[in-house]
């Protein structure tokens, strides 16, 4: 019953969980129903305005509820239920985590009369979780469903975004509870800590000071929707950009100060640039081992200036002369009045030079269609289109997409980062695309990561949402063979990856597809794609024995950055 809008009375603990649910502006969830759940999907019954997509595994929950958040701004929400359905969410949760991402996984369980009685799809998911959430919680009354979800989506959002777990039993969601809800305060704007406040003059000095200077951005500044203060930063002292593999569409790819990715598979003169700097402006990033290769050698010339959300990231891989704990966007808004223009011409002028003695994006020679002219064409398509946006798994296609395609608007790319979770991309297009639903949604995908969850494609064609597919199909675990070839001795082994006929599978799911194998059938294919009414799939065929170039090797630093041996000046065609 409402009075004054408000209700009063009795609830279920399943419709306590959906009234939380559309108090948090909710509207979509991604979930596989079972029977320690099933009082919650009887409860949606009735909460029509509480969208539900049906996946076929619920690791793709997970993953839908994570390319949904990030590309939304809201919090993802994925469901299952108890056991082997909580233990499948468990890798899209340990992924959103990794990659700062908000999201609240809802998880039956046994009733509380059967706990620990080890019975049928009992499992202590809370204990599992504990380590790849940033809290967990189990509801034994439905008197507290409405104040846990209520501090489960504060705790998501707040400080670095990240994952949270409720286990609810059986019965709990059957349990009657008064109607009883805590006010939503809204959110506050970031204060700068002392620390900070303190720092900042420091920071400025340093950056007016430097005469090699770069700042590396990472998925924070995306998180905190701070694109438009880096640009101002950027702009205001004229210091060039480089990005981490999550940064990318932080910053504008067509921007004059943008160098591109750096690390591990980075663009050659991003690398040797944060070698030979003097100073590093690093914001929203965590100096992870694939950007710094072996962090003992890493920038040895550089002092470093640390913007994080989360205090103790900084000074964890690198040390650190000045640390700016806080959020991404108060602190360059607090910095940028502090600092001074320098054009810097002997750095940009250096930088520029390695961009054209060491062409990291040329495609080198072959008989055989190549991932990079995909990638290259697909581009032109992109950007032609600056809604669209990109996904990709992980492997050697993601490298390509990272190097050739250009993001010119925030939150335009998404990939799993930290965890690096094949499979990624076929669920969290569907994310992606529910979010934003008149965009077009490009999903690359490797086909030894796209066998892990191409079920999705039926949940695609099912809910109308029209993903374009990319497969990359190379017949290996691409990058896998790549390590074996370079560092074991070409032992190749459990790297050949047979596949159906991609074509007809998609058919058979009710998606569009076509093969294309030929470089001149590419452009025309993405145009195809793109104009169907619907979810399309192209499989490329492509070269099996294609290698990702520039490359880190195993152990090395920055300044070890091998490029591809195909386009050395004396090498066969170059």
């Amino acid at each position: 019953m409402e009075v004054n809008g408000k209700l009063t009375g009795k609830l279920k603990g399943a419709e306590i969980i959906c009234e939380s649910l559309i108090r948090e502006g909710v509207e979509i969830l991604f979930g596989h129903p079972g029977g320690a759940i099933l009082p919650f999907y009887d409860a949606l019954w009735a909460y029509p305005q509480l969208r539900h997509i049906l996946v076929r595994h619920e690791q793709a929950a997970a993953h839908a509820a994570d390319g949904y958040s990030r590309v939304s701004g809201k919090v993802g929400v994925c469901v299952a239920t108890s056991g082997p359905g909580a233990t499948n969410l468990v890798t899209g949760i340990m992924g959103a985590k990794a990659d700062s991402v908000p999201l609240i996984a809802i998880t039956g369980q046994v009733a509380r009369t059967a706990l620990g009685s080890e019975a049928f799809q009992e499992c202590d998911i809370c204990s599992i979780t504990y380590t790849c959430t940033k809290k967990s919680f189990m509801v034994m009354s439905a008197n507290d469903l409405a104040p846990t979800i209520r501090e489960a989506f504060v705790i998501a959002q707040e400080g670095r975004p990240g994952p949270v777990l409720i286990d609810i039993p059986r019965d709990v969601q059957l349990e009657m509870a008064d109607a009883s809800f805590p006010e939503i305060e809204p959110p506050q704007p970031p204060e700068l800590p002392e620390e900070t406040r303190q720092g900042l003059q420091a920071a400025a000095r340093l950056l007016n000071e430097a005469e090699r200077p770069v700042i590396i951005t990472g998925h924070g500044v995306l998180a905190s929707g701070a694109s438009a203060q880096l640009q101002e930063l950027a702009e205001a002292t004229g210091i060039p950009v480089i990005t981490t593999l999550l940064g990318l569409s932080s910053f504008p790819s067509g921007h004059p100060l943008n160098l591109g990715m750096l690390g591990m598979h980075g663009m050659y003169w991003a690398n040797i640039a944060v070698d030979e700097a003097d100073l590093i402006f690093g914001v929203g990033m965590r100096f992870d081992d694939r950007v710094t290769g072996r962090a003992a050698t890493f920038a040895p010339h550089a002092r470093i200036i640390h913007v994080d959300i989360e205090p103790t990231q900084i000074g964890r891989n690198v040390p650190v002369e000045v640390a700016l704990p806080g959020d991404a966007k108060a602190v360059m808004r607090a910095l940028t009045p502090l600092v001074s223009h320098s054009p810097r011409s002997d750095w940009m002028e250096h930088i520029n030079r390695m961009r054209r003695e060491h062409p990291s994006l040329a495609i080198p020679p072959s008989d055989n269609l190549q991932t990079q002219h995909v990638m290259s064409s697909l581009n032109g398509v992109l950007q032609e289109d600056p809604g669209a946006m990109v996904v990709t798994g992980v492997g050697q296609h993601q490298m390509w997409a990272a190097q050739f395609l250009s993001f010119n608007r925030a939150n335009t790319f998404v990939s799993s980062g930290g965890q690096g979770a094949m499979g990624f991309e076929v669920p969290a297009a569907l994310g992606m695309q529910a979010a934003r639903p008149g965009a077009t949604v490009w999903s690359i995908a490797g086909d030894g990561g796209f066998q892990m969850t191409l079920q999705e494609l039926i949940t695609a064609a099912e809910e109308k949402l029209p993903v374009k597919y990319a497969l990359i199909n190379n017949g290996h675990l691409g990058m896998v063979r790549q390590w074996q070839e370079m560092y074991f001795e070409n032992h190749l082994k459990a790297v050949p990856v047979p596949g159906p006929d991609y074509v007809k599978l998609a058919e058979a799911y009710g998606v569009g597809a076509l093969r294309v194998s030929e470089q001149e059938e590419v452009l025309p294919a993405l145009r195809q794609a793109k104009a169907h009414d619907g979810p399309f799939l192209i499989e490329f065929v492509v070269d099996q024995s294609a290698n990702v170039y520039p490359m880190v090797p195993p152990g090395g630093s920055l300044a070890d950055t091998l490029e591809d041996p195909a386009l050395a000046p004396n090498a066969p065609g170059g």
